[in-house]
């Protein structure tokens, strides 16, 4: 048995299976780095709910959330099957901390999901347990909700958080519509905020990071809204105390737009 680290993927929209990139190459070769995982507990940003709920789908759909995209993303399926009796497991130990947890019968693979694993695992044969994140709760429960599954990584279970580094989406549409030119204003802000969690990341400063809102800087210019961030915070918490962060993947779009990928353990 082996004890796996945990993930934290900044996914990008659901071109990047089929636009050439770093970041597509990165969630390619994503496997080589890891022993296989015999299950995969994944919390994406695009999946929200009122508290922490579980998926129980024994084999979920698909969930196309986006448009405008090219007609093949529309017709891509991740058949991977759902994971029943992990669910209830998983479930348990969020109920024991407290979190009241609920349970979901039915859901799709959102893309913060499908597509991260499509490039990694494009097999689909490993089971997939979705866990969600709830928008209006701030990074340290998120973190506590990732310490309650911490046990998992010992079971030969992969825990991802599947977010963004940065998810200044306004910024982004701008550079599109502006011919892609790079802002370096922008390049900036993205840089020193990447570069902070890259930091206290690895430096395990775990109460400087959960007050990340107050301590790191031009917070408001990479995340207008939070939910793109609390992944990370559920991958470090279930990395288990005394967890550290390597930053492994670091590319830009547009000269800013970031896809930072970490490994905690």
């Amino acid at each position: 048995m082996t004890t796996l680290p945990t993930l934290f993927l900044s996914h990008g929209g659901p071109n990047i299976v089929t636009d050439d990139s770093e970041a597509r190459d990165f969630l390619k070769g994503l496997s080589g780095l890891l022993p296989r995982p015999k299950a995969i507990v994944i919390a994406s940003a695009h999946f929200e709910t009122g508290g922490v709920s579980v998926v129980t789908d024994p084999n979920p759909d698909m969930i196309y959330d986006f448009g405008g995209f090219a007609p093949e993303l529309y017709q891509m399926v991740y058949p991977a099957p759902g994971a029943p009796e992990m669910a209830e497991r998983v479930f348990e130990r969020l109920d024991a901390a407290g979190l009241e947890p609920s349970r979901i019968t039915q859901r799709g693979y959102d893309h913060g999901t499908w597509t991260p694993l499509l490039l990694a695992y494009p097999q689909a044969d490993i089971p997939v347990l979705q866990v969600s994140i709830d928008p209006d709760r701030d990074a340290r429960w998120h973190f506590a909700v990732g310490r309650a599954l911490a046990g998992l990584r010992e079971e030969d279970i992969l825990v991802i958080g599947s977010g963004h580094i940065t998810h200044n989406l306004r910024a982004v549409f701008s550079a599109m519509r502006g011919g892609m030119a790079p802002d370096p204003a922008m390049a900036g802000m993205v840089a020193a905020f990447t570069d902070w969690f890259a930091q206290h990341l690895a430096a395990g400063d775990i109460e400087t990071l959960l007050n990340w809102k107050r301590a790191a800087p031009f917070v408001r210019e990479n995340h207008p809204s939070d939910e793109h961030l609390m992944p990370i915070f559920f991958a470090l918490g279930a990395a288990g105390a005394n967890a550290k962060g390597e930053r492994v993947h670091a590319s830009r779009q547009f000269g800013f737009f970031a896809f930072d990928a970490y490994l905690f353990g």
